[in-house]
């Protein structure tokens, strides 16, 4: 297909497609003449991964140039690839700075111990241990620090809400495919989630506080 079909299929300008070409994100297509290129479906799906790594995920270019490496790299494996994507899409928490609290020196403690308890396999000082840590010192912070002992109660809901998300994922064959998988579901599975857990709140909220309360 020529660059504007692959443009009215994907939604993506003919500009940013040569932008993304220039970038080293999408590859270039097959030179039919000095002038005109031809693109296949690798590029369609190519496309459609960058708009939701951008658009969903939130990622910036450099991200997004980290992600696409480990999508191309066939030698990479698969588990290796998934977390070069989900480490992206996690926020990413700097305002602690060199010398961070008490709280936080604590939140981090503890969220080291439930991944050693846990035997999960996964960095204690990884984008997701972070941005557990930092919301436990939150909790701390104003005077909820209490919730440090529901943790397992989290963690073991979490895994199951885990083998869930990588059950559906694994059901692509296709790498890109894989990673799209993992952006949507990371994000939008998280809205979701949240949306579930209120009204589950609601449920409960009538169940042990009774409505007249």
């Amino acid at each position: 297909m020529r660059i504007g079909e692959l443009s009215r299929r994907t939604g993506v300008s003919v500009p940013t497609i040569k932008y993304y070409v220039r970038e080293g994100l999408l590859p270039a297509g097959r030179l039919t003449s000095p002038n005109q290129a031809s693109y296949e479906e690798a590029h369609v799906r190519r496309l459609r991964l960058i708009r939701a790594l951008l658009d969903v995920g939130g990622l910036s270019v450099a991200g997004l140039r980290e992600v696409v490496a480990a999508v191309d790299d066939s030698e990479r494996p698969l588990h290796g690839m998934l977390g070069a994507v989900a480490d992206n899409v996690v926020p990413r928490y700097e305002g602690a700075g060199d010398e961070p609290g008490e709280a936080l020196v604590a939140a981090r403690a503890a969220v080291a111990d439930l991944i050693d308890r846990r035997g999960w396999h996964t960095d204690s000082r990884g984008p997701a241990a972070e941005a557990l840590a930092v919301a436990l010192s939150a909790l701390e912070n104003v005077g909820h620090g209490g919730f440090v002992e529901v943790l397992d109660a989290y963690a073991e809901a979490a895994e199951s809400v885990a083998r869930t998300d990588l059950e559906y994922v694994a059901r692509n064959v296709v790498r890109e495919e894989l990673v799209e998988s993992v952006v949507v579901g990371i994000v939008l599975g998280d809205a979701m989630l949240g949306a579930l857990r209120r009204l589950a709140h609601a449920d409960a909220s009538v169940k042990i506080f009774g409505e007249e309360r």
